[in-house]
């Protein structure tokens, strides 16, 4: 239940970062100030799928249990948080370009959203990972908001922000599933790409060691 609850925490917070961007008219600043749900994340130690899925590389068989109640909490709670604001002063505001964004997303390609997606899930796996392990608490910290600003303003696909955003403009149905569908696997793909690269280099320089 622990662990439920703070993937709806996370969840929560993504869809705060999501209300900011919905909110500026400056693309560049919402962009930044976006980061603030992923900032969270890693110091509040929240479950985001997209933060969390790059470490199945390395881990148990049960760590798949683990990843699919962070992506179920992660939904409930930008889905509470998007149903919420629907009865406040803001909510035209956030529909108005919530329904932009959604059906920009809608109207592209299955190709396109997978591949969007892919590079979305290693911005993600990379801001994680360095803050986990970056020793200067400056660089572990910016390190976060530029790759979070960097997959918005390329307009990379973000599976829980779209979550959010599909939820404020009223945009659920069968091809919003469809289409997360593949947003999720997108940012799976891309979370796993750099881990299983450095697990694949360090088995070659291990057997080379051995040859030795």
């Amino acid at each position: 239940m622990n662990y439920l609850i703070k993937s709806i925490l996370a969840g929560v917070v993504i869809a705060i970062g999501g209300t900011i961007y919905l909110s500026l008219e400056n693309s560049v600043i919402g962009a930044f100030l976006f980061a603030i749900g992923l900032y969270f994340v890693v110091t509040r130690q929240l479950n985001l799928y997209t933060g969390k899925i790059g470490y199945v590389v390395n881990s148990e068989p049960k760590y798949l249990i683990e990843l699919l109640i962070t992506l179920v909490g992660n939904f409930i709670g930008t889905f509470i948080a998007g149903f919420a604001l629907r009865y406040t002063r803001i909510y035209d505001k956030l529909f108005s370009k919530a329904e932009i964004i959604s059906n920009i997303k809608l109207e592209d390609s299955i190709l396109s959203i997978f591949i969007l997606s892919v590079f979305c899930g290693m911005l993600m796996y990379l801001a994680v990972d360095g803050y986990k392990k970056i020793q200067d608490s400056f660089g572990k910290n910016i390190g976060v908001f530029l790759c979070v600003a960097v997959f918005i303003l390329c307009g990379f696909e973000h599976c829980i922000a779209n979550m959010y955003y599909f939820t404020v403009s009223s945009s659920w149905g069968a091809q919003a599933l469809g289409y997360m569908g593949i947003m999720i696997l997108g940012n799976s793909v891309g979370g796993i790409f750099f881990p299983l690269m450095e697990k694949m280099i360090k088995t070659k320089v291990k057997l080379l060691d051995q040859e030795k």
